[in-house]
């Protein structure tokens, strides 16, 4: 596999990195998916300052190799999460959930490469604006916290290739190498793959999680709660319970009020497959197994290149 913009400003092998998912990507995934020679994320949105700074000491320990950290920028506490991540020395910060320009420069100015997570074209020239080193453009197939233009991965791609001068990066409906041939042809510098990461020995989501992940067929996810922030789910109980509340037009507060709080610790990291909050991506249903995420990246990079060389001899 050639290098190209991604590889080299991330200094990483192949151009495949992990999305930094809430209960799911601590340093263990992080680090195994690093070493495999894709880029690690380890996703800060579930964690307490403390708990982050213990997972960064412990990926470092187990990969010499680039990693990054997902920052959700609406959550609490994330001042003190980047003091940490600036005296750890992390490398490469995905922020997400916020406005780019809030932290860009201050994490440039340490040395920190910086890429924003966006929905829209609008949002990617946005962050481009903003002085970030690269965008990820998401569609709407993704799992978790989703923008409310509902543009799938395939058609958001070719349009903010079409706008955008930085690296770009596709997110959304992307497990296997044919998918990354597919996003990377369409104008993507290299592609941002969550939900088949969920279902590795290393995530650390809970079991029954990922086995309910596995299990999943068609159409077995949606999107919902759209006057909260968009949100992709595995129906449950807990996602019957959102479409009977629907049923009687409900206010935000009382959407809010199911919701309640650490919902989706319950489902995806206490296993809760009732009442707690799944989420995964649309893809969930081509995902068949539980593998090391060392074989997970060398699955999609083989096949990546036999396809990309059968498409060679048309």
């Amino acid at each position: 596999m050639a290098t190209n913009r991604i590889t080299k400003l991330l200094n990483i092998k192949y151009p495949l990195i992990q999305a930094g998912m809430v209960w799911a990507s601590g340093w263990k995934l992080a680090s195994a998916v690093s070493n495999a020679g894709g880029l690690g994320i380890i996703g800060a949105g579930s964690m307490y300052p403390e708990v982050l700074k213990e997972h960064l000491i412990k990926c470092k320990k187990a990969t010499n190799k680039p990693f990054a950290v997902n920052v959700p920028m609406l959550y609490p506490n994330v001042e003190e999460i980047i003091k940490i991540i600036v005296a750890e020395k992390v490398p490469i910060v995905f922020t997400s959930a916020g406005n780019p320009t809030t932290w860009t420069s201050h994490l440039q100015e340490h040395g920190i490469i910086v890429v924003h997570v966006v929905s829209s074209v609008k949002f990617a020239l946005k962050s481009q604006e903003a002085g970030v080193d690269a965008v990820v453009a998401e569609g709407f197939e993704a799992g978790g916290h989703n923008g409310r233009d509902e543009t799938t991965t395939f058609t958001l791609i070719p349009m903010v290739r079409e706008k955008l001068e930085i690296p770009l990066i596709a997110a959304g409906g992307i497990a296997t190498g044919r998918g990354m041939l597919a996003a990377m042809v369409l104008g993507a510098d290299a592609v941002q793959i969550g939900s088949r990461f969920v279902a590795s020995e290393e995530a650390s989501s809970h079991i029954k999680f990922k086995e309910m992940v596995v299990n999943a067929q068609e159409g077995d996810t949606k999107l919902t709660l759209k006057e909260l922030a968009p949100v992709r789910l595995l129906k449950n109980k807990f996602f019957e319970d959102i479409e009977t509340l629907y049923q009687k037009s409900p206010s935000k507060e009382e959407l809010q009020q199911l919701l309640g709080r650490a919902r989706a610790k319950k489902g995806m990291f206490e296993g809760d497959l009732i009442e707690g909050e799944l989420e995964i991506g649309q893809i969930s249903g081509l995902i068949k197994t539980i593998k090391p995420a060392a074989e997970i990246v060398k699955e999609i990079v083989d096949e990546f290149e036999s396809v990309q060389s059968q498409l060679h001899q048309y």
